[in-house]
């Protein structure tokens, strides 16, 4: 007598063949299709008229800005984002919930209201602005203003992305090493930091790599005065508006390439760091 045969598993999800190419498919209609008509679109430019595009004084002072100032945010971001996601996660507090609600304000705040608030209390006659400025501080209409906007709309990612590595990280460690006589610096450093350290590259990344395309948030503080204050992402709206497609694309590329060579840089740190982390003592 022959067993009937067994029924195949059901799953709730469709098969590898089907997820995969919807996969592609998708990847390919959001990422690479644009991507490859980014390239191509410079491609129609000669050398020359690439690297006049690319290098124009006015177009380096701006790379220099956004990429700084996308740096120095994320740097900063980096030390506070550890700093909240370590009170909300380790601390009880009156209005602990709404503190970390307000987290994710940026998120859901359309970052052109944010740019108008921030102008709104940084300028010279707003409510912050008004007392610093005869102090000689001016923080609109300047790369501060920038780097404050730019602080503005990453800190989240640095919180999100560290909160839960937090919640979840072994106590009974720390109660060990304080057993064994560790001071509080050396338990963060020996016991805590290695086991974020993932967690705070990734949030870094993600936060530098927001701040380097921001536009809407920064141009109403950012005073847009070439070679001042100028961000790479206006000087490609400024190419499409005067029809010069080729050279914003080109300036696109450029910034385009930095970043993929930053986001590298920073994974390939995050892998060291596993290993790292891994091998044995």
């Amino acid at each position: 007598m022959t067993t009937p045969p067994k029924r195949a598993r059901k799953r709730v999800l469709p098969g590898f063949g089907l997820t995969l190419g919807y996969t592609l498919f998708y990847l390919s209609i959001i990422v690479l299709i644009p991507l490859t008509a980014l390239l191509f679109k410079t491609f129609t430019m000669t050398w020359p008229q690439f690297w006049e595009a690319v290098a124009a004084p006015r177009v380096l002072a701006s790379y220099r800005l956004t990429f700084g100032a996308s740096f120095i945010a994320a740097c900063v971001n980096l030390v506070f984002g550890l700093l909240i996601a370590w009170v909300l996660v380790r601390y009880q507090f009156p209005g602990k919930k709404i503190v970390d609600a307000l987290v994710d304000l940026p998120f859901a705040l359309p970052t052109a209201v944010a740019g108008i608030s921030l102008t709104a209390l940084l300028a010279g006659n707003g409510w912050i602005g008004q007392y610093l400025e005869p102090l000689g501080i001016q923080l609109a209409f300047n790369p501060n203003g920038i780097v404050i906007a730019l602080i503005f709309i990453g800190l989240p990612f640095v919180v999100r992305t560290v909160q839960p590595v937090l919640e979840d990280s072994e106590k009974e460690l720390e109660e060990a090493a304080t057993s064994l006589g560790a001071t509080r610096w050396q338990i963060f450093r020996h016991v805590i930091l290695p086991a974020i350290t993932p967690a705070l590259l990734t949030g870094f990344a993600m936060a530098f790599a927001r701040a380097v395309g921001e536009y809407g948030s920064v141009i109403f503080i950012a005073g847009n005065m070439p070679m001042v204050s100028e961000i790479t992402p206006l000087i490609i709206i400024g190419k499409l508006e005067q029809y010069d497609y080729a050279g914003a694309t080109a300036v696109a590329v450029v910034m385009l390439v930095i970043s993929f060579v930053m986001l590298l840089v920073i994974n390939a740190l995050q892998a060291w760091q596993r290993r790292h982390a891994g091998a044995p003592v």
